[in-house]
């Protein structure tokens, strides 16, 4: 078969192929089971083979591109525009061709097998911190039905085995065991939360490229490691810091027409757990100038110095973000150490 590029919508078990040729035309319209997808690629010749960057693509681009093929993922939103009529398995296929195949198109880089499995640490803590956080909750809210009101704050519920002990609170018997046994399971949460940070952390420690990232301002153990988890140790992908930024939501939202330039808030695109932990270090370097201005002593970083003169703090903290978004790029793109360029009064 005189194949050149191929869509495919990735599933569980049932895969559809859609395989064009060099003038467009189609030459195979294909049902897969998960069994035939290896040896389907294994017989074609090396051609352009695209897919949504969805659950198990990472796992196919990295099968296909050791078979010889070029890969290609893009995000299912840009591929949207190409379904015709009803959506279905087959016109799915055949709409992830036609993107595949567009000069314009974005692509996602592959993510190689150590960056999804330290993004995989990532969220597993982020799920366990959720769990933590409703635990805590659900524990406040039984001792609130029986008058019992712990302060707020996750350190306050050291309270319980007291509240249990104590027979003169009226809590039913049956609670008290109850409170114990949920105390207990919030203790185990955050044993295997511990244990999760401790294999980040020497997973930074034998990193290079999150080493360096670390040493920015706002940006710590966690940022880096997941800056390097989802955007590689060179960036790839990205042809600029703005582009970063982009991808990560920390830029303006825009709605411009007839040349009138109209910007609203972030557009939060993106990852919204990395967008966070940027926007999150960000407010302690602003936190920190603040109070640097107010003792007016030692470094101060005069860009934001000038920055919170005429902004709000939570503005400049997006923009502090946005600048160590970029910053990023350029340490990873350009294989370089961060220089800081603060003034002393």
């Amino acid at each position: 078969m005189d194949i050149t590029a191929v869509g495919v919508d990735l599933a569980k078990h049932v895969f559809q192929v859609h395989a064009v040729d060099a003038r467009g035309h189609i030459v195979c319209r294909k049902r897969l089971s998960r069994s035939q997808m290896a040896p389907f690629f294994a017989r074609l010749s090396p051609c352009l083979v695209g897919m949504e960057a969805c659950g198990s693509a990472h796992y196919w681009a990295r099968r296909l591109t050791a078979m010889g093929h070029s890969v290609k993922l893009m995000a299912p939103h840009f591929v949207k525009p190409y379904v015709k009529t009803n959506k279905n398995d087959m016109n799915d296929a055949e709409a992830i061709c036609e993107a595949v195949q567009r000069p314009n198109m974005r692509f996602v880089a592959v993510k190689t097998v150590e960056q999804q499995s330290i993004l995989h640490l990532h969220v597993s803590r982020q799920l366990l911190v959720k769990m933590r956080t409703q635990v805590s909750n659900h524990l406040r809210g039984l001792l609130s039905e029986y008058g019992q009101i712990l302060p707020q704050g996750i350190c306050h519920l050291a309270e319980i085995p007291a509240l249990a002990e104590d027979a003169t609170n009226g809590l039913p018997g049956m609670l008290r065991q109850l409170l114990m046994d949920m105390l207990e399971h919030l203790r185990e949460i955050d044993r295997k939360i511990d244990v999760m940070e401790t294999q980040i952390r020497q997973w930074h420690r034998q990193s290079e490229a999150s080493l360096r990232l670390a040493e920015i301002p706002g940006i710590g153990l966690l940022t880096a490691t997941a800056l390097v988890g989802y955007i590689g140790t060179q960036a790839q992908g990205f042809v600029s810091g703005r582009h970063l930024a982009a991808y990560l939501g920390l830029v303006p939202r825009q709605h411009s027409s007839g040349g009138k330039q109209r910007l609203a808030h972030i557009s939060k695109r993106g990852d919204p757990y990395l967008r966070t932990l940027l926007i999150h270090g960000a407010r302690a370097v602003v936190r920190m100038c603040q109070g640097i201005q107010r003792r007016g002593s030692t470094p101060v970083d005069p860009w934001l110095e000038r920055l919170l003169a005429r902004k709000h703090p939570n503005q400049a903290a997006v923009a502090q973000a946005n600048r160590n978004a970029r910053i990023v790029w350029a340490l990873l793109a350009n294989n370089r150490t961060y220089c800081s360029r603060v003034t002393v009064n």
